[in-house]
Order: C-alpha cells, then sequence, then structure tokens
C-alpha cells in the first residue's frame, strides 16, 4: 500500500477532499519525522512507537579494497508496533 493508496481509503470513508486527506498524511509525517530529529520518541497507543535506536561502533569491511573500516556509532528510526496490533497481524494474516 503506498501513500497515494492510504490517502484515497481515507479519503472515500470519511468523505472528505483527497487534497485534503493529503496535506494530513503529510503532515503527520513530518511531525513524525521532525519529532525523532530532535530526540523525542512518538507514541502512538493502540498502534505504536517510532523511536530512535542507537547502533554502537562496529568494525566493517570494504571487499572491494580489501580493507576494514570503522563504523562510528550513529542513531537510525525504528518501528515497534503495540501488542494489539501485532497479535491483529497475527490472527488476521495467513502465512506465505
Amino acid at each position: 500500500m503506498t501513500k497515494a493508496d492510504i490517502v484515497a481509503k481515507i479519503s472515500e470513508k470519511l468523505g472528505l477532499e483527497k487534497g485534503d486527506v493529503q496535506a494530513t498524511v503529510e503532515s503527520f509525517m513530518d511531525e513524525v519525522k521532525n519529532s525523532l530529529e530532535t530526540g523525542d520518541n512518538v507514541y502512538l497507543r493502540g498502534f505504536g512507537s517510532f523511536i530512535i535506536k542507537t547502533r554502537a561502533e562496529k568494525t566493517g569491511r570494504n571487499i572491494s579494497k580489501n580493507t576494514t573500516i570503522k563504523i562510528p556509532a550513529h542513531n537510525i528510526p525504528a518501528f515497534k508496533p503495540a501488542k494489539i496490533f501485532v497479535e491483529g497481524v497475527k490472527t488476521n494474516t495467513e502465512t506465505k
């Protein structure tokens, strides 16, 4: 499902203009991104949490030059689904 699909479904379900729904969805995504960039986690009860994970420094390999490189510690965004969300996916989808 793409952002356009989400906008279309919400627009159809609520009877709102697609342009208004798209602006709302994009504003939501911007706010989540801005919160994570400033170091704040985003918690959505019943859905999940957008959190910042810290990766430790590690040694990597550049296989084309056959050398080792140090990969510095860094933060990455992550999504942790809520327990209700996980249970719903487990029970309502079939295994491929």
